[in-house]
């Protein structure tokens, strides 16, 4: 990968998201800590990535899992202390690797000061820091918003005698971005973390910040969307053009973009959104706002060939100067092992998902365990932790089958705590854990080091167009091709059968067997057998 020195070196990066609750536990109250993360960075770095996002470490009640922040500016005490996170820093920097951290702005806990302070009047000096608004004449809510997590966005206050808005949960009350003072405190929240060494940010429900100041209802959704919501939702439902994705959140997002540029920090989006390319276009368009987006468009139940070629395709065609990560698996949906690959083999399928990733055009952003080729864990109801999960159960099982502790070792609780671990280990994570795949040159973890390291000799995979060529599903073929480079074609087999078919491109191809997956060309006939794939030079 080229150096820092690059303005735009970001994009030839990879990050990979560490969800702190279940890294690992270094004091023994079986929840993940900073400091587990610092002992692992070493594992990290050797994997080859260039950027860890970790998720939200603030001081939080924790009813969303440290998504209800309480104070922005302060490590909360199951995950450490702010010298630990100094320590973190310092540690990654040593060993090559830059920390992302995840910034929450649209909502923050009830029990932040703010909001403790908000709720008290109609006339304190934060009064005017969040959503409120007075009933109907009927004292129903003042429109038809809905929230993420099911049932009406409105929260009725005894104290203020009104209503205050709430995207996700009731004890997640949303901030007022149409207050600049507000604006303010998050860019200076921003501030003091990139003065401590933060290399970047991924803004959370970037898509929330600003909602309608008329409060207009939504109208019904004339397409459903289930891409960031389950169908079991009413969420879907409703066309968001009211709630959320307001022209003002533009302006902000440059302002945003000023301070990072202040401190040469990177930054990714994550868009949730009824059109999704359409926003990722206009955050990262003209260089200003952010530096790159992701959306819940791979991280979805479909994963034909057609789906992933579609959603490519449009993000190029539609987002002229923007950059994309790609993302197949995170903290909210079930691991891509399951989601995509029910059914085969859990090695071969996270080889294969891994290998298509980190050659589509953008920076691919990896969930920790995806290295591993983890499956979805089956947590029971009654050790259900998210509040997601609990509402809709059994249709929705929530978050937390993608969420249980990393396996490190195949020892008890898979040696992420000495405790009681929050969510149970996986007893089939603790048969493919860490320790174990170490061990095996063909295992998962030692492909993922091998791929990674190859393509950094690869700029044409970094660095080139993408070209879609026709195959037969559930084949997925492409080129990518850099001035000054032989093009490359990648070809993957999303199935679970061989398949044999005729890729005139192929024809005089030169293989590449670095890449290390299972599949052969000969006289342009391709044959790729379950979970295979083949990249070769084009002739």
């Amino acid at each position: 990968m080229s150096t820092a020195l690059s303005p735009t070196w970001w994009q030839e990066a990879i990050i990979y998201q560490v969800y702190p609750r279940s890294y690992l536990d270094t004091n023994g109250d079986g929840v993940g800590d900073l400091n587990g993360i610092t002992d692992r960075l070493d594992y990290i770095a050797r994997l080859g990535v260039d950027i860890v996002w970790i998720s939200p470490f603030f001081k939080s009640p924790m009813k969303d899992f440290g998504y209800d922040i309480a104070d922005y500016c302060d490590v909360d005490p199951l995950f450490g202390t702010l010298a630990d996170f100094d320590r973190l820093i310092a540690k990654a920097h040593s060993v090559g690797v830059k920390i992302m951290i995840d910034q929450v702005m649209s909502h923050c806990s009830e029990q932040h000061p703010w909001f403790v302070e908000s709720r008290k009047s109609r006339d304190n000096p934060k009064a005017d820091w969040f959503v409120w608004a007075d009933p109907l004449p009927d004292g129903n809510p003042p429109n038809n918003w809905l929230s993420i997590f099911g049932g009406p966005a409105w929260q009725w206050d005894a104290r203020r005698k009104q209503y205050y808005m709430h995207n996700f949960l009731t004890s997640q009350p949303d901030l007022n971005f149409h207050n600049p003072q507000v604006q303010q405190a998050m860019l200076d929240s921003l501030r003091f973390w990139l003065a401590r060494g933060v290399d970047g940010v991924r803004l959370d429900a970037v898509t929330f910040h600003f909602h309608d100041q008329a409060l207009r209802s939504n109208p019904p959704a004339t397409v459903r969307d289930t891409s960031t919501v389950t169908d079991v939702n009413p969420y879907g439902y409703q066309a968001h053009v009211y709630d959320k994705c307001r022209p003002e959140n533009v302006p902000f997002l440059q302002r945003v973009r000023k301070v990072l540029d202040e401190f040469g920090a990177v930054s990714i989006g994550e868009v949730g959104a009824d059109d999704a390319l359409a926003f990722m276009a206009e955050y990262t368009a003209g260089g200003d706002k952010l530096h790159m987006a992701y959306s819940f468009n791979l991280l979805t139940e479909d994963h034909s060939a057609k789906h992933i070629r579609t959603q490519v395709e449009d993000f190029k065609r539609r987002v002229k100067d923007g950059w994309a990560s790609w993302s197949v698996g995170n903290h909210d949906v079930p691991r891509v092992a399951t989601r995509w690959g029910a059914g085969k083999d859990p090695a071969a399928f996270g080889k294969l998902a891994l290998a298509m990733q980190l050659s589509l055009r953008g920076t691919p952003c990896l969930y920790q365990g995806d290295e591993l080729a983890f499956t979805e864990a089956d947590v029971p109801y009654e050790l259900i932790q998210d509040p997601y999960g609990i509402t809709f159960w059994p249709e929705f099982k929530g978050r937390d089958g993608c969420r249980t502790p990393i396996a490190w070792t195949d020892d008890a609780n898979g040696g992420f705590t000495s405790g009681t671990p929050w969510l149970p280990v996986a007893p089939e994570h603790i048969a493919a854990a860490a320790s174990v795949q170490e061990a095996d040159p063909e295992s998962p973890l030692n492909f993922a080091r091998r791929l990674i390291a190859w393509r950094r000799t690869m700029p044409q995979l970094t660095r080139g167009d993408i070209e879609f060529l026709d195959a037969p599903e559930p084949v997925l073929a492409f080129r990518r091709d850099l001035p000054g480079q032989r093009g490359v074609l990648c070809v993957f087999n999303l199935g679970g059968d061989t398949v044999r078919f005729t890729l005139p491109q192929a024809r005089g191809a030169e293989p590449l067997p670095q890449a290390g997956l299972p599949g052969t060309v000969e006289e342009g006939e391709v044959t790729l057998p379950p979970c295979g794939g083949w990249f070769g030079y084009a002739a």
